[in-house]
């Protein structure tokens, strides 16, 4: 039986976290208020923490006085009840660490950092990024491996390395390398969290910490259901709730368009705070929002859960 003891050392932003959307307005200003609300709702019903400013929140076209900003807001909205993780990763390490300082004067309690994207620096110099930013700021540092965007794996001998540092503790694990999460894993304390959202169940019970999810931006409960199954032992449950799950993961992140455009999308269907992506996305449009939404009902019904 699998119990929670297999999972010993306390994930260090939790388990259940969400790669928040930034809200704006219908005109494309930085939407606070709403950025409040949706975060107030987010912990309320089972995250564990936030990551603000990640691909999800659209940090491209974010300036870096509204990524400032956005922290001060979320941490003012939820407190203590969850912890905030910004995303400071730019393909420059000057200002890398100038986001990084920034979002920890802002109230953040970690850092989210990207591969550098379009430059594709080898691995010396990859480490060399990684190792400047943790050197320059008192937080903790959640290493983003995402090459299908970046261009640029971070290796696990790299990964192995790095984890040497006293700030460097976790990766968002988009590498679809489930053989190179499993090497770092064996050799390293670093907490490993699946970035994407197929593969929560499956990194969970090989050692990782938990999940950053976006479809989590509208249905915050439903992997956290996933480690809890997982954690009591009812690794059936757990499998069945992840695979109910699928057609709303499919439609949300495999379906073509961005999980940014779909998360913002069936929000604002259901009401949500949310607002317009800011070009180049483009938002959905009406006939694949009635899908995602319809996409949604069934799961919600199916799961016995009330709606939004």
């Amino acid at each position: 039986m699998t119990t929670a003891d297999d999972h010993p050392s306390p994930p260090p932003f939790g388990r259940a976290l969400c790669a928040m959307v930034t809200p704006f307005t219908e005109a494309g200003a930085l939407d606070l208020d709403g950025a409040q609300r949706l975060a107030d709702r987010l912990v309320s019903r089972g995250c564990d923490g936030l990551v603000l400013s990640g691909t999800t929140g659209e940090s491209p076209t974010t300036t870096d006085a509204e990524k400032a900003a956005l922290v001060t807001a979320v941490r003012e909205a939820v407190g203590d009840r969850g912890s905030l993780v910004a995303g400071v990763g730019t393909a420059d390490t000057r200002h890398t660490v100038e986001l990084a300082l920034a979002a920890e004067k802002a109230g953040a309690d970690g850092l989210l950092v990207v591969a550098p994207y379009y430059s594709r620096p080898p691995q010396d110099a990859l480490e060399a990024h990684f190792l400047e930013v943790a050197d320059a700021c008192g937080l903790p540092l959640a290493l983003y491996d995402i090459p299908g965007r970046t261009g640029t794996r971070i290796e696990p001998d790299t990964l192995v390395r790095l984890a040497g540092h006293p700030r460097i503790v976790a990766v968002k694990d988009c590498s679809y390398d489930l053989l190179g999460t499993q090497k770092v894993l064996s050799r390293t304390g670093l907490a490993y969290y699946a970035g994407c959202d197929e593969q929560v169940l499956a990194l969970y019970a090989i050692g990782a910490a938990g999940y950053v999810s976006t479809v989590a931006n509208v249905v915050p409960d439903l992997f956290r259901a996933v480690l809890d199954a997982f954690d009591a032992g009812d690794t059936g449950r757990a499998a069945l709730l992840q695979r109910r799950a699928l057609p709303l993961i499919e439609s949300m992140m495999a379906a073509g368009l961005p999980g940014t455009v779909t998360a913002k999308a069936l929000l604002g269907a259901l009401g949500l705070p949310a607002g317009p992506v800011r070009a180049p996305l483009r938002g959905a449009d009406r006939e694949t929002t009635d899908a995602l939404l319809a996409t949604y009902e069934e799961l919600v019904a199916g799961a016995g859960q009330s709606q939004a």
